[in-house]
């Protein structure tokens, strides 16, 4: 029998949720079991320091996790290194700090308040004075992809007939189309998020882990037992299948 590997969708500051979707993975798998976040730990809600702060202290502990980058852990990366509230892989008008994307409640988490200052520059010096270096570190070194015998573990898809090695950092966080509608066999099921949706979806070539946590919906986490999926309940597991 395959290995269990969990997997966690898009966080996004919600600590509490979190902590609960742990304790359905500890329920099932013990405190060993390997874990796979696929990314946007920070922005829009309330806790994104939180969040960075218990993954980071899992990882000095040596836990079996695999933390992956999303497209807003590298907003939050970018401004700390260079005040920059655009990312060029999308349109030119939707800034970090718009709420939309969440960066001011990122922000707020270490006690920066953009309210108190119209200046870029000046939020961008507070946020390096504020948020710890560990986080820094940890932001700095998220891997964008993580592959296993039959899984591919990604923050937003991947380029449909690009070779692994060949895909770029800009698609593997910021893909939609034309991976969300393609229906070929990428060789191994990919498992992300990033686009929202009510619940998660088993599309038969990839797994949509991404619930809307973003938007305050319940977080979730699914268990892969080489290509099958179920989602982790209160009530235990529950088969995710393919949509028809």
């Amino acid at each position: 029998m395959p290995q269990p590997i969990y997997a966690i969708g898009d966080i996004h500051g919600q600590l509490d949720e979190l902590e609960r979707v742990l304790s359905l993975i500890d329920a099932d798998g013990g405190p060993d079991a390997a874990i796979v976040f696929v990314g946007d730990y920070v922005d829009r809600g309330p806790e994104s320091r939180g969040v960075i702060d218990l993954l980071t202290k899992a990882q000095d502990a040596g836990r079996p996790w695999t933390m992956l980058k999303g497209n807003h852990d590298r907003y939050f990366q970018r401004f700390l290194t260079n005040g920059a509230l655009h990312d060029p892989a999308t349109r030119a008008d939707l800034l970090w700090l718009n709420p939309r994307l969440g960066g001011d409640k990122t922000l707020l988490s270490y006690g920066i308040d953009i309210e108190a200052s119209a200046e870029t520059a000046e939020l961008a010096a507070q946020a390096r004075a504020e948020v710890p270096q560990r986080h820094v570190a940890f932001l700095e070194g998220l891997p964008s992809l993580h592959v296993t015998d039959e899984l591919i573990f990604v923050h937003a898809g991947i380029r449909p007939g690009v070779p692994l090695d060949d895909q770029t950092e800009d698609d593997l966080v910021w893909i939609r189309d034309p991976f969300l509608t393609d229906t070929r066999d990428h060789g191994k099921l990919v498992v992300h998020g990033h686009t929202a949706l009510d619940q998660p979806q088993h599309h038969g070539n990839r797994v949509n882990l991404d619930a809307g946590a973003g938007y305050f919906r319940p977080l979730h986490a699914a268990v892969f037992e080489g290509r099958d999926c179920w989602r982790l309940t209160d009530a235990g597991r529950v088969a995710l299948l393919p949509t028809l």
